[in-house]
């Protein structure tokens, strides 16, 4: 058992180094070419993220000179694989990391070393009365660097609540399959759980166009999302695009909400793999709140779509 153990913690230490030391190579040598960049996607690149986040969030850091980033993330599971693991690690940055997991600081802690930084760890659920006092609890409602929020449920309304200009760089979740026209999000629910409100899993989140003018009113704009279009990327206004990000090319929100993702399950639970329109059409029945110039207009999804093709 010992033995077990023993060479457990060993490969895991092991492949660790490994995979930081090879991540920290790719981004020095990407840097060389970071003035060229002409779309966001192609500074991808996964270490320690889900879907390659740490190449954009070093494209964003570096683009706004920001060198040690002082950061928030709500929702990262274990912190195995999450969007800030690589800056606290490369940067011994501050930051304050959320999640509602059992014994999450156990968990963290045995996945990682935390006296490389000074890093916050706060076991709960996150919803929208609660965040803000966090934040001011740990010292982290003012001067952030770095703010990502994935609780693949109420997120929108979390954002609604916090204060204008809350971080230089924001990454939010968002549902693609709501498409490129509705501005839409789930109600805000007391422990939402988007298994339990549709047996799809795939009725969470907003719709990127609401998360978008949601983020101008609190002073941010949009500057790209990941490959899997499920991450948007948002800089503060007090960064203007022309200096920092003139060559960015912002595209159309079709190319940002064609998602190739198949995750959906039948009311057995188990994965259909749903594909294309087949995802929208699974979740039609599904009560959204229509956000367009924050009316808060609640009804079923399928009755603000204004015409047939998004369905049929």
């Amino acid at each position: 058992m010992f033995l077990k153990s023993f060479f457990y913690s060993f490969f895991k230490s092991y492949f660790h180094k490994k995979i930081y030391m090879q991540g920290l190579s790719h981004l020095n040598i990407s840097r060389e070419k970071y003035d060229k960049i002409v779309n966001l996607q192609d500074v991808e690149y996964k270490i320690f993220s889900q879907n390659g986040e740490d190449g954009l969030i070093d494209f964003c850091l570096n683009r706004i000179k920001i060198d040690k980033p002082k950061f928030v993330e709500v929702g990262v599971g274990d912190y195995l694989e999450s969007n800030t693991r690589f800056v606290f690690e490369r940067t011994s940055a501050s930051g304050l990391i959320i999640d509602c997991i059992k014994k999450f600081e156990n968990k963290v802690k045995g996945n990682m070393k935390i006296w490389k930084g000074e890093l916050s760890i706060h076991e709960e659920m996150i919803n929208t009365n609660n965040l803000n006092q966090i934040l001011k609890d740990y010292k982290f409602i003012d001067n952030l660097d770095l703010f990502s929020l994935d609780i693949d449920g109420i997120d929108y309304w979390v954002v609604k609540n916090l204060s204008n200009n809350f971080s230089k760089i924001a990454i939010l979740e968002y549902n693609p399959i709501f498409g490129s026209n509705l501005e839409v999000t789930v109600p805000d629910l007391v422990a939402f759980d988007r298994k339990k409100y549709h047996f799809s899993h795939l009725c969470y989140g907003a719709s990127l166009k609401a998360l978008i003018n949601l983020m101008k009113s609190k002073n941010f704009y949009f500057i790209g999302t990941n490959l899997m279009r499920n991450n948007a990327f948002f800089i503060s206004n007090d960064f203007p695009k022309e200096k920092y990000f003139p060559n960015i090319k912002i595209h159309e929100l079709d190319y940002y909400t064609n998602s190739n993702i198949s995750e959906s399950r039948d009311k057995d639970g188990k994965l259909n793999y749903l594909k294309g329109k087949d995802k929208l059409k699974s979740i039609l029945e599904c009560e959204v709140v229509n956000v367009i110039n924050f009316t808060n207009k609640k009804g079923k999804l399928e009755h603000f779509f204004k015409n047939n093709e998004f369905v049929e």
